[in-house]
């Protein structure tokens, strides 16, 4: 029923998408060009500081820069994702009240629409590897190229599900508690300091219970999948799958049937 649904509306959410992605860099000067500039500029940034300014890189790590950049570019579209998800509803009330669609094309659009420059932003980390492959006094080993690169989408397709879900249960939480957009945010700062975007996990050896902690997040084993295929050229823990996928699958679910549930409601309430 779902997927029919979605098909039949498939033009709509095309130009959703489409509008999303025109809206986003409307006013600005550079246009596109920011979603190329803005992960190069901020992991320039968190390089210098936590691997020149604050200390040293954990020597475990092959190439730091491209270490960040991993985590950076996938936490980004986590957060930006899931954000724009969460005012989708609200954002579209003077539509909702006047047409008859699926109010989940809203937040679905929003995160699809993420992805797309997301996957665009990979040109950057392209552009790493490539340079301090060819670079060899540049500072730092090339990555580890090797044919498990190609299971790279995997931990990309896990990370989209999660969004889709978290995407789901925020849009229908805010639009009966406006409160839920700041709490968010909070939350989501939080959330970047404990995933390992710029720091290693094994720098907590001596804190046991705050390495649980963290393992228990979905995007550390997110990001550490994708840092293997791409920058450790090896093949990632199945298990780190099994629990992701597993989490993005849950919130899913959840989002879904709380969505659906409640969106009956939405008229009442944006």
């Amino acid at each position: 029923m779902f997927f029919k649904e979605l098909y039949r509306y498939r033009a709509l959410l095309r130009e959703i998408v489409a509008k999303n992605i025109k809206i986003q860099y409307r006013n600005s000067v550079l246009g596109m060009f920011w979603t190329l500039l803005q992960p190069f500029l901020t992991t320039l940034v968190l390089v210098f500081i936590f691997g020149k300014l604050f200390g040293t890189p954990d020597p475990d790590v092959i190439n730091f820069p491209i270490y960040v950049l991993c985590g950076r570019l996938l936490f980004e579209f986590y957060s930006q994702s899931t954000k724009r998800a969460m005012r989708s509803v609200t954002g579209s009330a003077s539509v909702i009240k006047k047409v008859k669609v699926p109010k989940y094309i809203y937040p679905l659009a929003n995160v699809i629409s993420t992805f797309i420059t997301f996957l665009i932003s990979m040109v950057v980390l392209v552009g790493f590897a490539l340079f301090y492959t060819l670079a060899k006094h540049a500072g730092y080993p090339a990555p580890h190229i090797t044919k498990y690169i190609l299971l790279a989408p995997i931990p990309l397709l896990v990370l989209f599900l999660l969004c889709a879900g978290v995407g789901l249960i925020l849009s229908t939480m805010s639009v009966f508690f406006k409160d839920v957009e700041y709490l968010y945010d909070v939350f989501t700062l939080l959330l970047f300091y404990s995933t390992p975007v710029f720091y290693t996990i094994k720098r907590l050896r001596g804190d046991s219970l705050m390495t649980t902690l963290l393992k228990g997040n979905p995007l550390y084993h997110i990001i550490e999948m994708f840092r293997d295929c791409v920058l450790r050229g090896r093949v990632f823990s199945y298990w780190s799958l099994l629990y992701a996928l597993g989490f993005s699958l849950a919130m899913l679910l959840i989002g879904g049937v709380v969505f659906w549930r409640k969106q009956d409601q939405f008229i009442l309430h944006i």
